[in-house]
């Protein structure tokens, strides 16, 4: 395939779609599409310049890349008509032969049976009011439960950080009054045993 530079985009159509192709030339388009017919010379094929159309065909090329024509009801709406009904012809007169009366014609009516009563209107499609109103609440109670529990969990994290800061200070100054509390003690035991001998 030619540098992306010499590559040029080419619209065929392909049923309901539109079937775009990057290839240095016509030739190669038709290739890519499997045509072994000149669809340019016919006006079926057209190459295409519009940025939005080029850039998807251009990131791959050599490949049919296919865009939908209209929606479904549009193609739906642009399908030819049903060709009406050609009546019989006799074979040995050459006249039609007359169709035989329909379900709906005047003549069948006569020989039909009775029209059938109509039938009853169907009732209306359920309101789903109630069901909206009900998920709208429960959409509700889900997010005030989900930011109570992230305040919570918030709180809760806070409590831990200041009860391992509390267990600090209390270790520490336990530690410290143990320390001063000794020390007094072994002043006094001194003090004692000194004052002991001096009366000894």
């Amino acid at each position: 395939m030619a540098r992306a530079t010499k590559l040029k985009v080419y619209r065929t159509v392909a049923g309901f779609h539109d079937a775009y192709v990057a290839a240095p030339s016509q030739k190669a388009a038709l290739e890519a599409w499997g045509s072994d017919r000149d669809l340019f010379a016919r006006g079926i094929a057209e190459q295409v310049t519009d940025p939005a159309l080029t850039a998807e065909p251009l990131a791959a090329p050599g490949t049919v890349v296919k865009r939908s024509r209209g929606t479904s009801a549009e193609q739906i709406a642009a399908l030819p008509d049903p060709k009406p009904d050609t009546p019989e012809r006799d074979a040995s007169t050459g006249k039609a032969r007359a169709k035989p009366p329909s379900p709906g014609s005047a003549k069948a009516k006569s020989k039909s049976t009775p029209k059938p009563p109509p039938r009853a209107k169907p009732d209306p499609k359920p309101s789903g009011t109630a069901l909206d109103a009900a998920e709208e609440t429960l959409a509700a109670v889900k997010a005030d439960y989900a930011g109570r529990e992230r305040a919570l969990a918030a709180r809760e994290a806070a409590l831990t950080r200041e009860r391992r800061a509390f267990d600090r200070d209390r270790a520490a100054a336990l530690d410290a009054a143990q320390t001063a509390r000794d020390d007094a003690q072994a002043r006094y035991d001194a003090a004692l045993r000194t004052w002991r001998a001096a009366r000894g």
